[in-house]
């Protein structure tokens, strides 16, 4: 007998232990049958009703290749849903590929089975598509010529490089070529290589050097150490840098005040401030400044930030081309809000649906999310949704968890949120480049908000329960939704693209008509008590919210001069929302001639979507994806608002601390 064979018969003998496990203990079977409660079941014609036909196994995840007539393989997930009182004492490692056949099966082949004396045999499932099969013949013909297949695109890479750097090394540059063949090459490397060659030699290090430092402090001293360490290199990042037009060191202090009062702010409001994992907060603000510095401070990290807008704004220039198509090259200078932003999105989030359905996204979310779940102590679902959040959006980054989103505390529901409000999505994001706004600010403001908002939420709602993803950092499929083939997905993400889209622009023509409807009846209001200037109205929703907002906008670091137009853009950003902020920021004549510093500030004061608008949407998608936790969301909901405007503040603050190169950072405003 072979070793498949004998594979076969243990998993028969498996399922007939599991049957007789659960009519031992009356235990229900995940598709609703109680075998021990049916009498006879086994002898009834109808073959619908037999034990032996039902899924044995609690629902672990059969890939997309044992679906597709690859009958040999099935998946389970390591570390979600393996449980050895399910499939056995053999660890997730012996079930990677644990061989069943399926197919069409007669009556004698059950009871055969069910005796533990025969495997289940037949043909490939017939309920699957050609194109599948085709698809997936192609991944067998890779897999077995994958050595292949990476040599050649490593010397591809490898050559391109080379010509590159020979070529175009002083008008081009070489970091970027540079860091693209490097990424390639490792990602080939570690195809081939355990990434523990790597890693072993880092945590040896780290744990001989770091830990054994931290350790030696007495417990109580570490706390106010590392937060003394985190103060130090933030005044030392501060004020190290020259003077440079209005970012003056005065101008730099009170920025840094205004940080430090946020700080304060979310202390004394905390839900439970001897709950507060500090731990989080300091590494999440340190790690907030460090990314700034990278950005406005160094030349490599301008290159790789200016890089990725460059591809940003490249993408507008893909979605011309298909509105030129559809009506003219001179609609394209018209300059339109439809014609200039719309298209844009709509391809955009076409595009990310087509990543999506290769699992690029998935893999980089995964990436980010496994280092701030390592590096700030938080849980998985809270480590994922603040990873997508900046690339996905308020309530897709929450989609990605939606089989734990019941499960959630009320800190994680408060921490996802706050996340969503903290961040802005990248289908808005190339939106507002192709307003003109700074592309090197709002991508640096979007990665800084992530363990900014981690941090902000966990002083403003510590946890206080026990979380059931901590100690682990996983994105399940979605399999409900998952596209047939890339077609397919693009298909979809275009439609998508087409909802999202209009609802911004149904959004931004009711948002806007709502606050010229206040500010008319505003400014009658106000002739009857001479609140006017050169005659006209002079009493707007803009003014009342500026002097509000006033504080705020002078703790930022924002010259003097300018402080009620930038108090008024973050005012409308919390009423409105930030497509009417930035709007004006960018085409009228008052905020277009503020300094290079305020319209700075005031671009990375924008960039979230904490506004009233979005506290309807975060509800309802919460809700929807967990209707049983619905008011727990409402309850929390104004919290993480706060919280998520905060987040984005202290990303402001910061810049006003660290940006000296104001011109060039300004240019595209």
């Amino acid at each position: 007998m072979s070793a498949a064979d004998q594979d076969h018969i243990a998993a028969a003998h498996s399922v007939d232990d599991h049957r007789a496990t659960d009519q031992t203990h009356n235990d229900v079977p995940a598709h609703g049958h109680n075998p021990s409660k049916q009498t006879g079941v086994d002898e009834n014609p109808d073959l619908t009703l037999r034990y032996s036909h039902e899924h044995q196994h609690n629902h672990l995840h059969h890939n997309r290749a044992s679906m597709a007539g690859r009958h040999d393989e099935v998946l389970y997930a390591e570390g979600t849903t393996y449980d050895k009182s399910n499939i056995g004492e053999k660890g997730p490692q012996d079930y990677s590929t644990h061989h069943l056949r399926t197919g069409p099966v007669n009556e004698k082949d059950f009871v055969a089975m069910e005796a533990g004396k025969a495997t289940i045999e037949g043909p490939t499932a017939t309920n699957v598509s050609e194109d599948e099969g085709r698809t997936h013949r192609v991944s067998r013909m890779y897999a077995k010529n994958k050595i292949f297949v990476h040599l050649f695109v490593w010397l591809l890479f490898t050559g391109w490089w080379i010509a590159g750097l020979i070529l175009h090394r002083h008008d081009y540059g070489w970091l970027i070529p540079f860091l693209l063949y490097l990424a390639i090459t490792l990602r080939i490397i570690f195809f081939w290589a355990p990434i523990t060659i790597v890693t072993r030699p880092m945590h040896f290090v780290w744990n001989n050097t770091g830990v054994r430092v931290y350790q030696a402090l007495p417990e109580r001293t570490r706390t106010p150490l590392a937060a003394l360490v985190a103060i130090a290199v933030i005044l030392v990042g501060t004020f190290v840098s020259p003077e440079s037009q209005d970012n003056t060191r005065g101008n730099r202090a009170i920025s840094l005040l205004g940080l430090a009062i946020m700080l304060v702010v979310l202390y004394a409001t905390s839900r439970d401030r001897s709950k507060i994992r500090w731990h989080t907060v300091i590494g999440g603000m340190l790690t907030q400044f460090v990314i700034a510095v990278f950005v406005l401070r160094t030349g490599a990290g301008y290159d790789i930030f200016n890089f990725i807008s460059g591809l940003a704004r490249d993408l507008l220039g893909f979605a011309n081309q298909g509105t030129e198509f559809l009506t003219a090259a001179s609609v394209l200078k018209l300059g339109w809000f439809l014609t200039g932003v719309v298209p844009p999105i709509i391809f955009f989030v076409s595009l990310v649906q087509l990543l999506y359905y290769f699992g690029v996204l998935q893999w980089f979310i995964g990436k980010f999310a496994v280092f701030f779940f390592w590096s700030l102590r938080v849980s998985g679902a809270e480590a994922v949704v603040a990873a997508a959040s900046p690339f996905i959006g308020q309530g897709e980054s929450a989609m990605l968890v939606r089989p734990f989103v019941p499960h959630l505390t009320l800190a994680e529901i408060h921490q996802v949120m706050t996340c969503g409000f903290a961040t802005i999505s990248g289908s808005v994001l190339v939106a507002y480049i192709s307003l003109g706004l700074n592309a090197q600010a709002m991508v640096s403001s979007c990665i800084m908000s992530i363990p900014a908002s981690l941090a902000v939420s966990k002083m403003r709602y510590p946890e206080t329960e026990e979380t059931i993803t901590s100690g682990r950092c996983v994105v399940p499929d979605d399999d409900e939704h998952r596209a047939t083939n890339a077609l397919h997905a693009f298909a979809n993400g275009a439609w998508l693209g087409i909802k999202i889209a209009g609802m911004i622009v149904a959004t931004l023509l009711c948002i806007i008509a709502l606050i010229g409807l206040i500010n008319g009846l505003l400014g009658w209001w106000g002739k009857y008590i001479n609140i006017t200037q050169d005659g006209e109205a002079y009493l707007t929703l803009q003014l009342i919210l500026g002097y509000i907002c006033y504080p705020v906008a002078f703790l930022l670091g924002v010259p003097r001069d300018d402080l009620l137009q930038v108090a008024q853009l973050i005012g409308i950003k919390v009423i409105a929302n930030e497509f009417v902020a930035y709007n004006s920021l960018t085409s009228e004549a008052e905020y277009i001639n503020m300094s290079p510093r305020s319209k700075l500030i005031a671009t990375y004061a924008l960039c979230g979507f904490g506004n009233f608008g979005s506290l309807g949407t975060q509800i309802g998608v919460l809700s929807q994806i967990a209707p049983s936790r619905a008011g727990d969301v409402s309850k929390v909901a104004l919290s993480a608002l706060f919280s998520g405007v905060l987040s984005t503040l202290t990303s402001a603050s910061i810049a006003g601390l660290l940006v000296t190169d104001q011109s060039t950072l300004s240019q595209s405003t």
